[in-house]
């Protein structure tokens, strides 16, 4: 893959050095007024917690440090919010879990579009394009409580935003910069940087990560490096304070070497383009008209041979010895669109609109000749319309209600078959402030019906029947009844939460891997592939913390997380779901300076179902439990220039996760050997803002 550094490495440390300077000479200039204002040091967050609408959404700053070190994808990322897990493949480009749920039943949205990934076998999954740190804001909405957006998330819906950029008077140029040195090779450059006034502005973000291959706790290798780049850039035109008109494009690429793949990642190149329009305060009843449209291309390609070298075969017709080199190209180019109204009137807010998205699937997971054009295999296209109220019953007490209908058209031009469903989905939530006691509780039920996805639908061997076809027409929506309430409390030094969730499932899609002479499947040529069919499940669980602060510099904290699911025709676990995990926080703050631990205890895993998973990954045995010691500090140089320096995994342990690849036999791994997690891991992260 070509490296197109595009300047940003010394672009970075150009600004840091003349906003350092710029910085210094305004102290030097102004320094009785500089004196007076408090520059405080980063805190390097370890577990974002519910903080919005009485616990249900989670907000979190992707600007910040996180620990374990900065994250490289938007999965990475997730994973300091309590409640996810990921599946993982190697040193990057894991795949998010949430509550034990896995893949579309998690939406993951950028800026209100979704872009999805091209891989039958996930290998570029959805989060992998993301990039944290280029946006401003993070919310996790839990559950099915809301109807927003197009193919509602029956976990969870997840939101990357971009917020319309402010300026202050006389400052037409603004942005940050982060640089991250990390053990094995690890290196991250971040830059974004505005230019405007308050009728117009022009925002780039770019960034570059790269890393080696990382060292488990025994000093052994595991296979692991990539490489990284994005660039977006956007334009803005904001004539007054009511309307905002933005249009945006965007490119990136990179490459990752896989542990647990027969196969590497050796390009995950895509392209972007998109056009919003908002408009506030147009009469008094009509709050906010806001409008969109994006379009998103992912060009993917894996490979046996650039990034390792591939397996030697024999040719027994020729009594000669040959590379057996494979390479496999999918791409998917994804439409959106959507328009919304948001009026108020007598003590109701109310969100309409209407959306739609058309994905199309080219190549397929044979060899080919590589730059050849590559036929369209699948079309997918949707359409939907919504709307959610907002009612605020008494001084105390709030309900929101919302309801949405999609109708979606799958062509399986391959299979000459098409399937159309018609998926409704609604929600009732009732949310209870009591300002006197400092404490918020919410209850809501929700429902939703989900289509069969991609992988479910043309990455698997067989469907209900048992038939060796994809299970195309074959599989039955998936219908979930979600439970969620949550309470939140604060009293003085003494803070907790919980959030808690029962649902049933009917018609679960559930993943069975058996040895089937298929050529399709989650090892790229292996008979051991997935069967998909439907079951009725039932899922619990819950995430909890409690805080105290027991000096003005000392504070601690202790969150957990716990999911349960059930077949109930069969009465086996669920398969594929994390175990219950805990994390221990403390923390020491002062103006300049904080020093933080984080203790981090996972229980083993005994509630498997053996050969039973997503597309990514299946239950192959019961997993130990660990736990991990893990420091961070935080400097605050001067004002707006901040270091974070931490060491994961302090003890340097030797451990797996339970949502975890087995390592591929290319690499001497056994056939059902997991590979082990980094070693103790050091990093050190300058920010600053300009």
């Amino acid at each position: 893959m070509a490296k197109p550094v595009f300047l940003l490495q010394p672009l970075t440390a150009a600004v840091l050095i003349a906003c350092h300077s710029g910085a210094a000479f305004a102290d030097a200039e102004n320094d009785q007024s500089h004196r007076a204002v408090a520059s405080l040091a980063p805190i390097v967050t370890t577990a974002q917690q519910g903080n919005d609408a009485s616990g249900l959404i989670v907000r979190a700053d992707p600007k910040k440090p996180i620990q374990p070190v900065p994250a490289t994808d938007a999965a990475d990322y997730l994973q300091s919010i309590v409640g996810f897990s990921a599946v993982k493949n190697g040193g990057t480009n894991g795949d998010v879990t949430f509550r034990g749920m896995f893949g579309s039943r998690i939406k993951i949205l950028t800026d209100g579009s979704e872009s999805l990934g091209a891989c039958p076998s996930r290998m570029d999954a959805p989060t992998s394009y993301i990039q944290p740190e280029s946006f401003d804001r993070i919310s996790v909405i839990k559950g099915p409580q809301t109807v927003q957006y197009a193919g509602t998330g029956s976990a969870a819906t997840v939101i990357f935003e971009r917020q319309k950029p402010e300026f202050k008077e006389h400052q037409p140029v603004q942005g940050q910069a982060s640089v991250l040195l990390g053990s094995f090779g690890r290196l991250d450059h971040n830059v974004e940087a505005l230019a405007g006034d308050d009728q117009k502005y022009i925002r780039l973000n770019a960034n570059r990560s790269e890393s080696d291959s990382y060292q488990d706790g025994d000093g052994k290798t595991v296979p692991s490096a990539w490489e990284r780049w994005n660039t977006d850039l956007a334009v803005g035109w904001t004539p007054d304070d009511d309307t905002w008109v933005e249009l945006t494009g965007g490119k990136g690429d990179g490459e990752a070497l896989y542990a647990g793949r027969s196969m590497d990642g050796s390009q995950f190149a895509r392209e972007s383009l998109g056009l919003r329009f908002e408009k506030k305060n147009i009469t008094e009843t009509i709050q906010k008209i806001e409008a969109q449209v994006n379009y998103s291309f992912n060009d993917h390609v894996m490979d046996n041979f650039s990034l390792r070298q591939p397996e030697m075969k024999h040719d027994h017709t020729l009594h000669t010895m040959y590379l057996d080199k494979s390479s496999m190209q999918v791409t998917r180019r994804t439409l959106n669109s959507r328009l919304a109204m948001t009026t108020e009137w007598n003590g109701v807010d109310l969100i309409t609109g209407v959306d739609s998205q058309q994905n199309h699937h080219a190549g397929s997971m044979t060899s080919h000749t590589m730059n050849m054009p590559l036929s369209t295999n699948m079309k997918y296209h949707s359409y939907g319309a919504f709307a959610e109220l907002g009612y605020q019953l008494s001084e105390n007490y709030r309900l929101v209600s919302g309801a949405r209908i999609d109708q979606v058209k799958i062509d399986a031009l391959k299979l000459n078959d098409e399937r159309k469903e018609t998926l409704p989905s609604a929600f009732i939530r009732l949310e209870n402030q009591h300002p006197h006691h400092d404490a918020k509780t919410y209850i809501g039920l929700g429902y939703v019906e989900r289509v069969p996805d991609y992988w479910e639908l043309f990455s698997t061997a067989h469907g209900n029947s048992g038939m060796s076809k994809p299970a195309f027409n074959d599989l039955d929506t998936e219908k979930t009844l979600q439970l969620d309430m949550g309470y939140q409390h604060e009293h003085g030094a003494f803070s907790s939460w919980v959030s808690a969730y029962a649902g049933l499932i009917n018609d679960y899609i559930l993943m069975s891997y058996h040895d089937h002479s298929t050529g399709m499947g989650h090892s790229h040529g292996s008979t051991f592939s997935a069967g998909a069919k439907n079951v009725d499940a039932v899922i619990a669980g819950a995430e909890a913390g409690v805080g105290y602060q027991f000096t003005d510099a000392v504070q601690a904290d202790i969150s957990a997380m716990y999911a349960w699911g059930e077949n109930s025709e069969t009465n086996d676990p669920l398969p594929q779901i994390a175990p219950l995990e805990g994390r221990l926080n403390l923390r020491y703050v002062q103006d300049k300076y904080t020093l933080g631990l984080l203790w981090r205890a996972v229980a083993k895993q005994d509630r498997i179902s053996l050969n039973q998973g997503t597309i990514v990954g299946y239950d192959m045995k019961e997993s130990a439990g660990f736990s991990t010691l893990s420091i961070n500090a935080g400097y605050n140089i001067q004002k707006d220039l901040n270091l974070a320096v931490g060491i994961d995994n302090l003890l340097d342990k030797t451990y797996t996760e339970h949502l975890n690849k087995a390592g591929s036999s290319g690499f001497g791994f056994a056939s059902n050997e997991q590979f082990n997690n980094t070693g103790r891991n050091y990093w050190a992260r300058i920010s600053m803002k300009f």
